[in-house]
């Protein structure tokens, strides 16, 4: 009889086992390091730019002050430059005269909405701020800026509610009687406020601990989105699975805000009579039963909550900051304070309040305003663009889909077009008799079809506005 012995098994040692594990990490870590690198190559006629580091590119470069760092770039590398953060290939436009050729003569191509990682987890690309550019940017647009003049600047009644409002702010200073306190808490109310109306139909009161609350969590993520984090966050999606860092605090803060928005809006909805809108809300639930079951149509309630969130941001954080280095910049400046204030005197007597035909009486206000504007850079870079499609600018290609930064910082600082752009001067908003003028390079909230303000609020609104609350607070703290 023959016996068949099978050949035993020689166990691997657990040397080889490993070095077969680290060669494979190995592989992939080089092709994933070769991947990056080709992402970073410029494509031919691409701006150029300065030197990036491998696999980074220029993030770190845009940490602090990114504004002042582009400019300082554009000295070297021209109005139109590039940069790369992270593998993502990005344009920066300075100086007005590039902006405008971009913004205003190519509006169409400069109108799309980079496809960030980023926007995608928050918002899904939808709602209003982040929006890609085409029917859903449309509809909403149109529906934001209808409402804003329905509900709003339309209506002679809104006048009145926002001196009400600034009755209520100048109130609640008193009650520090006169102490030192830090007033961004009150403004920020105060500005908020005015938007609610619109949206909700209704303010709330400065002492509701959870709209204060969303508040601040709305201010934090504005500041978080632009950090050093949430860059890396769009150059390396994986980064998601960290346990740690700034952009799970914002993801944290987002979902917290969207549940108290659905609870807000649920609570304003009630009682709502279809085609018979009392507020931005009841508007757009109109919108969203009308085209249900439409195929293709942008509305959806989760899209309601996000523009909600985002008008509350857009008619929040401008203003609010506009009014903080308001306040600075005349405590700062006494002899330009004593003459805003001789100014609403004379047009304001009696203790009326100012109405929105006064701003042509108040040039100098008005002036003031426009300086604050344009020196304090309120929103430096705007909203970050890209083309949706090819572009040529300055001789250089510009390929589709490419992320579009405007240095408005620089446009403000433009020595063509502005004289001694370092200095804070009102009177460069005024003629020789004393009466304002408008100035071609004064671009606050950018220009063209996807500008921060045309996205989610009517420009012409706003511009009325914000004065008007300007004029009502120095009036009342006189």
């Amino acid at each position: 009889m023959i016996s068949i012995k099978s050949p035993s098994l020689t166990p691997v040692p657990c040397a080889q086992a490993l070095l077969g594990v680290g060669c494979l990490a190995f592989a992939l870590l080089a092709f994933m390091l070769v991947r990056q690198l080709v992402k970073q190559r410029r494509p031919p006629g691409f701006p150029p730019g300065p030197s990036p580091i491998p696999v980074i590119g220029n993030i770190f470069s845009l940490a602090t002050e990114p504004h002042v760092f582009l400019k300082k770039q554009s000295e070297v590398h021209g109005q139109i430059f590039s940069l790369d953060l992270g593998g993502i290939l990005t344009v920066v436009l300075n100086g007005y005269d590039c902006v405008r050729e971009c913004l205003y003569h190519q509006s169409e191509v400069f109108a799309d909405r980079p496809s960030l990682p980023l926007f995608k987890k928050m918002t899904k690309m939808g709602g209003l701020l982040n929006c890609k550019y085409g029917k859903g940017w449309n509809e909403h647009r149109k529906l934001a800026c209808s409402s804003f003049r329905y509900f709003g600047s339309g209506q002679k009644l809104f006048e009145k509610k926002i001196s009400e409002e600034c009755m209520f702010f100048v109130d609640a200073i008193d009650e520090h009687k006169g102490k030192p306190f830090n007033p961004k808490h009150l403004v920020t109310n105060a500005v908020s406020n005015i938007t609610n109306l619109i949206i909700f139909g209704q303010r709330f009161t400065y002492d509701d601990r959870n709209f204060q609350h969303m508040i601040e969590i709305f201010s934090e993520n504005v500041e978080l989105a632009v950090s050093g984090w949430a860059l890396l966050y769009n150059a390396f999606p994986c980064i998601e699975y960290v346990p740690f860092g700034k952009h799970q605090k914002l993801f944290r803060n987002a979902a917290e805000v969207y549940n108290f928005l659905q609870e807000v809006i649920n609570g304003f909805s009630q009682g709502r009579v279809p085609h018979v809108p009392r507020h931005y809300v009841d508007a757009y639930l109109d919108e969203l039963e009308q085209n249900a079951g439409h195929h293709g149509s942008s509305f959806s309630y989760e899209n309601l909550i996000y523009s909600v969130g985002e008008l509350i941001i857009a008619g929040t954080e401008t203003t609010t900051n506009t009014l903080r280095w308001a306040m600075l910049y005349m405590a700062l400046y006494p002899n330009i304070q004593e003459r805003v204030h001789k100014e609403i005197d004379s047009v304001l007597s009696n203790g009326r309040a100012p109405t929105l035909e006064d701003k042509q009486r108040m040039p100098y206000v008005e002036a003031v305003l426009h300086e604050i504007l344009r020196f304090c850079n309120i929103v430096p870079l705007g909203i970050f663009r890209a083309t949706s499609q090819d572009a040529k600018v300055n001789g250089y290609t510009i390929p589709k889909g490419t992320m579009v930064i405007t240095n408005l910082y620089s446009v403000h600082f433009d020595e063509k077009y502005w004289n001694d752009p370092g200095v804070f001067s009102p009177e460069r908003f005024l003629d020789s008799s004393g009466n304002f003028v408008r100035r071609e390079a004064f671009l606050p909230f950018s220009l063209g079809k996807a500008s921060f303000l045309k996205t989610s609020i009517n420009y012409d609104w706003l511009n009325q506005v914000i004065p008007q609350r300007l004029s009502c607070v120095f009036a009342d703290l006189r």
